[in-house]
């Protein structure tokens, strides 16, 4: 969660005491790489600060082994098994090169990704040139759990020819369904062969683009990189490690700003446009730049220029994203085909549609507020910079100028952040207390609890949630929960993620937010447990309230992750109970049958249950079978999609204090995303059936005398 910068000297140590630790008899050095000191350096880390450590041995390089051809080839139609076969005598010596031996099997595997990659492209060039016949009664399975490597070149010829056969099959059917509602143009009707021509064409565009960026960017340090991110997530599923791009990513979501030149990319046609301007930023000066130019190339000052093609638009941001203060120059293509090269100086964009934002819902009998919150965000660097608990104090402040009767904080995939932050927000809603504990890898156990900041809403609150909350959104329903503060809502569990993560440089110091030249590795180091006791490790926070949700049949929890660490539970720590003079446990219990003989949530249940059985299912690859299944896929997507989106829009508006900002926003194109996610709450089923709850909770609390 919260970066240590105090870590820096430790590792800048360990840097050291490993480089001078290989050494033979105190006087022959021998060659280390950069490659070989980091991996060291890490594996160092992981064995001496992970929270519940791996033993890296023979078992564990095994793994690392199986795992890194999994991973560079999730399809599994690259590598043949004879391939995995040539280097199977690095299988039980990966542990060996983590501890410092020579890094021999990644470029072993490297080299035989390079004539793979080439071999592909010409194989699924070869496999275009040639129409399908989509009468022919075969099926394809696209779960890779499935099945192995290709044994020979014959079974990855036929895997991939059954994989571009899809391809084109959905272009196919697209093209199809354009004909069929455009039967009255003979001018753009054409015969399905004509179809499946356009089609195949359509294919081979879209890969040739796909690995025209895997040339471009994934060289040999993306791959090396990969390798060490599949030696660290084997310890457990948030231990990671950031390349130092990745690592000011990383800082980039934390604070809610970076520093670039303020301009909205696109891609399109496999090239890198200007898709709008923002108000603030070096981009809007000089109107050098324009929407619709193309960027060809990328330089830091006066370095050569990186060429962009086959990059797509996260590439390109890496890129064009640096350090305060320093020199970008981007080399553009104008709309009227001129070339030029422009220069910018890198200032401070400020993301502020990442920010906590609020509504006011008048759908109720009583005017209740609406608080959305996409991350709990903190700026690490600056002290006086934004934080997540300070902007919802202040989006509270706005709902009460408004006399709103309760309030609901949507934390739906909310992937948790700040620590710090959690425990403060909390606070505002329970005042002084207990709030999480915390276990270290000693079994030390500790508590967190909130002594300063003052409690903010007394009210009545609801809490909404899914499977994508997870980790400080976790602790923060957990809390609710547990104090009796509140109603929880939501999908059958939230995601599962019960552990701490801190962030150790790696090298020397880059700047002053402490970034460093080889980048930072974020590890576990704590489990984080419930004020009851009980961990949210894997089975995460069952809310009070359940509603269907149309995506829960999705694998994306903690559980449904490769080496998630397991659940437990410690004791619990004494707390004093929320006093409401609202029975929230009838209300829940009310609601809870409401829910449960809505015909509406029935269906989204029903279909739910089918889609997640239907998913891993074969496809048919004839056309008649795929447009039959297709049918009902399209069928049950189309009537979740009615189903959570409701026929007569809510009546919403914005507090008072925030018309400029939605309707009157400078940065046009910012205004109008503002009202377009206002829009969308409008008709969310989920929000309206949760104003209901809050409803009901506002009507038993007017008619009791609170008792506290």
């Amino acid at each position: 969660m919260k970066s240590t910068k105090g870590l820096l000297l430790l590792a800048i140590v360990l840097f050291g005491a490993l480089f001078f630790a290989f050494t033979k008899n105190g006087h022959q050095k021998i060659t280390i790489t950069q490659k070989q000191k980091l991996l060291a350096t890490i594996g160092a880390v992981l064995e001496g600060e992970h929270y519940s450590p791996k033993k890296i041995d023979d078992v564990f390089s095994k793994q690392v082994f199986k795992k890194y051809f999994e991973e560079i080839d999730p399809d599994k139609n690259l590598f043949l098994q004879t391939d995995i076969s040539s280097v199977k005598k690095y299988e039980t010596t990966i542990d060996d090169e983590i501890h410092g031996a020579e890094i021999k099997f990644e470029p072993a595997v490297s080299n035989i990704y390079d004539k793979r990659i080439d071999e592909s492209i010409a194989l699924y060039k070869e496999i275009l040139a040639k129409p399908f016949d989509f009468s022919l009664d075969e099926s394809i399975i696209t779960n890779p759990d499935k099945f192995d490597f290709p044994r020979n070149e014959i079974e990855r010829k036929d895997r991939w020819r059954k994989k571009i056969k899809l391809l084109t099959l959905e272009y196919f059917d697209e093209l199809i369904e354009q004909r069929d509602k455009n039967k009255a143009d003979t001018s753009v009707n054409k015969s399905d062969a004509d179809l499946e021509t356009i089609a195949r064409g359509k294919v081979l565009k879209f890969l040739d683009r796909y690995y025209n960026r895997i040339k471009a960017t994934f060289n040999d340090n993306e791959r090396f990189n990969t390798f060490i991110n599949v030696i660290t997530n084997l310890m457990d599923p948030h231990t990671d490690y950031f390349p130092p791009v990745e690592k000011r990513g990383f800082d980039e979501i934390m604070s809610g700003h970076f520093y670039g030149i303020g301009a909205q990319l696109t891609e399109q046609d496999g090239q890198i446009k200007i898709a709008s301007i923002l108000s603030v930023g070096p981009a809007s000066k000089g109107n050098e730049l324009n929407v619709g130019d193309i960027i060809l190339k990328v330089a830091q000052a006066n370095q050569p220029p990186v060429d962009i093609s086959g990059y797509n638009v996260e590439d390109a941001v890496k890129l064009i994203r640096g350090e305060q203060g320093t020199e970008v120059r981007l080399t553009v293509k104008k709309q009227d085909g001129t070339i030029k090269v422009i220069s910018y100086i890198r200032e401070k964009i400020e993301q502020d549609e990442s920010f906590a934002r609020s509504a006011v819902v008048n759908d109720g009998k009583e005017k209740v507020g609406y608080i959305y919150l996409q991350d709990f965000y903190s700026d690490f660097e600056d002290a006086k910079g934004r934080h997540c608990s300070e902007d919802v104090a202040k989006e509270i402040s706005k709902l009460k100028d408004e006399g709103v009767k309760g309030i609901i904080l949507d934390l739906r995939f909310n992937g948790g952040g700040s620590l710090y932050e959690v425990v403060q927000m909390v606070g505002m809603f329970i005042g002084q207390g207990p709030i999480v504990q915390v276990r270290d890898k000693d079994g030390k156990s500790s508590v967190l609890s909130n002594r300063n900041t003052p409690l903010n809403y007394d009210g009545p609150l609801v809490v909404m949630v899914n499977e994508g909350s997870a980790s400080a959104s976790e602790i923060f329903a957990a809390a609710i929960q547990d104090y009796k503060r509140g109603v929880i809502v939501g999908s059958s569990s939230t995601y599962g993620k019960g552990t701490v993560q801190r962030t150790i440089p790696l090298g020397r110091a880059m700047d002053m937010a402490g970034r460093t030249e080889y980048g930072a590795v974020k590890i576990t180091f704590q489990k984080f447990y419930r004020i009851n006791g009980g961990s949210t490790q894997l089975k995460g926070v069952t809310p009070d309230i359940v509603l269907p949700d149309a995506t829960d049949y999705l694998k994306i929890r903690e559980k449904d992750q490769s080496s998630p660490l397991p659940w437990d539970e410690i004791a619990k720590s004494p707390f004093q109970s929320w006093q409401s003079n609202a029975d929230l446990e009838n209300i829940i219990k009310k609601e809870n049958q409401n829910i449960e003989s809505d015909p509406t949530f029935s269906v989204i249940k029903q279909n739910t249950e089918w889609l997640g059985k239907n998913t891993e299912a074969p496809i048919d690859l004839s056309f008649k079978k795929y447009k039959e299944n297709q049918k009902l896929l399209r069928a049950t997507d189309s009537q979740l999609n009615k189903l959570t989106r409701l026929s007569t829009e809510m009546n919403i508006e914005v507090a008072k204090a925030d018309t400029s900002k939605f309707y009157h926003n400078p940065d046009k194109a910012k205004g109008e995303r503002y009202q377009s996610w206002l829009k969308y709450r409008k008709s969310d089923l989920y929000l309206n059936q949760t104003v209901k709850i809050l409803s009901d909770i506002i009507a038993v609390s007017n008619v009791h005398t609170v008792s506290k």
